[in-house]
């Protein structure tokens, strides 16, 4: 076998040490890509956990909530108004004064009450509390007595009227026949109502909403 030249055998080394190289360097690449990792941007999200399933099969996983579902504004505005009952309108509720009685002794006093009812097919709320209400007693065009001139300690109340509902004030409001006005609360010879079969007219108004119609009473 004839000898190979100096030649060949520098040929042979040079080709060896550029595999070398080669090799070097992608092992290097190789190991700086695994720990730099310079194509992520952010934090890896954190495995997801998976849920828990009824040993029937059956899924109990509840539908992802939305915007929509998580906060579900009161359309009344009011925060102790229940969930899902909206705030009642004008056409939905009807207002009646009510008396205790049609005609009145001398020495008896008118008691004023109110009935609601909900003529809609919904559940509504509605502010009904003593602030709200307000009695009005005329004779003709002459105003005598208002609930509001002289109340005390008015407060609210938000309550919900079932759909076809009628429900009534629970303790009446005691008319004294004097004329009210806010200056005249204390004083103990306000004018006195007329009696003699004299004709007096009540209407109401409660959360917003007025009666439709008055209430005649007779005072003897």
């Amino acid at each position: 076998m004839p000898r190979q030249s100096a030649a060949v055998y520098r040929r042979r080394r040079l080709a060896v040490l550029l595999i070398l190289i080669v090799v070097l360097a992608a092992v290097t690449g190789g190991l700086w890509v695994a720990i730099a990792q310079p194509w992520k941007t952010g934090a890896e999200p954190a495995p997801k956990t998976p849920s828990a399933q009824p040993t029937d099969g059956t899924a109990t996983d509840a539908p992802p909530t939305t915007p929509s579902d998580s906060a579900s504004p009161d359309p009344s505005g009011d925060p102790s108004a229940p969930p899902g009952v909206v705030a009642c309108e004008a056409g939905d509720v009807e207002v009646t004064a009510v008396t205790d009685a049609e005609t009145y002794a001398a020495d008896a006093l008118p008691k004023l009450s109110i009935t609601l009812t909900n003529k809609s097919d919904r559940d509504c709320t509605m502010n009904v509390g003593s602030a709200t209400q307000k009695f009005t007693i005329t004779s003709g065009n002459d105003v005598w007595w208002r609930s509001t001139d002289c109340q005390t300690d008015p407060s609210d109340q938000i309550a919900t009227l079932t759909a076809g509902a009628t429900v009534s004030t629970k303790t009446p409001v005691v008319w004294d026949r004097t004329r009210s006005a806010v200056g005249t609360c204390d004083q103990q010879n306000r004018a006195r109502a007329p009696g003699g079969g004299a004709s007096y007219h009540v209407e109401v108004s409660i959360g917003g909403f007025a009666s439709v119609s008055t209430r005649q009473i007779i005072l003897r």
